[in-house]
């Protein structure tokens, strides 16, 4: 799918749009705390790591399964990178796609990471045509299952010691999201009266 055709994504408070090279010090800032990492079961990136990482960052598509479109989230207001958006074709026969989501903590608080992943649920419902949505987090991460919640998610399994990250092992919980159903949520809030 052609990601031109539907880029950039506005909201009132954000901008989804792709990466751009110019982008590169802001995304370094929240890709090196550790913070950030503790939940992704993985290293912070360094050096060619981070490069790498970049450039996938700065290359990104949706038609194959394992392709996966990130999208920087961008403040309006002034233009401040908050964080980033993904959606991956997870299975495409079967119209599966993974949402995720890194957001710098400079800017927790606010509900821009639960804005920013609604809008990307209705790009990967209403642009690229996936049936179902789902999210895998760490049951530990309590910001993170807050947004998956608050977008009406439904947690659809718990898996005991899955992954191991360092000799530690983590738990992982699996959150879901039919069309149909973000269809339904999406008329009834356009249906409240202002």
């Amino acid at each position: 799918m052609n990601t031109a055709t539907f880029l950039p994504i506005h909201s009132e408070r954000l901008l989804l749009r792709a990466f751009e090279p110019a982008d590169r010090p802001a995304y370094d800032a929240y890709h090196s705390r550790p913070e950030v990492y503790r939940f992704l079961y993985m290293p912070v990136p360094v050096g060619a790591a981070l490069d790498k990482q970049f450039a996938a960052a700065l290359s990104t598509r949706i038609e194959e399964n394992g392709d996966t479109l990130r999208l920087a989230v961008v403040r309006r207001d002034d233009s401040a990178l908050l964080g980033e958006v993904l959606l991956k074709v997870e299975n495409k026969a079967g119209l599966q796609g993974e949402v995720g989501y890194i957001f710098n903590p400079d800017f927790a608080g606010a509900g821009y990471a639960t804005e920013a992943v609604g809008m990307m649920v209705d790009v990967g419902f209403s642009r690229i045509g996936f049936h179902r949505i789902f999210a895998r987090l760490d049951p530990l991460n309590a910001g993170s299952v807050g947004v998956v919640e608050r977008l009406h998610f439904r947690r659809e399994a718990h898996l005991l010691q899955n992954d191991r990250f360092n000799g530690a092992w983590g738990d992982e919980f699996i959150y879901a999201l039919l069309k149909a159903e973000w269809d339904a949520r999406t008329k009834k809030c356009q249906q409240r009266p202002a």
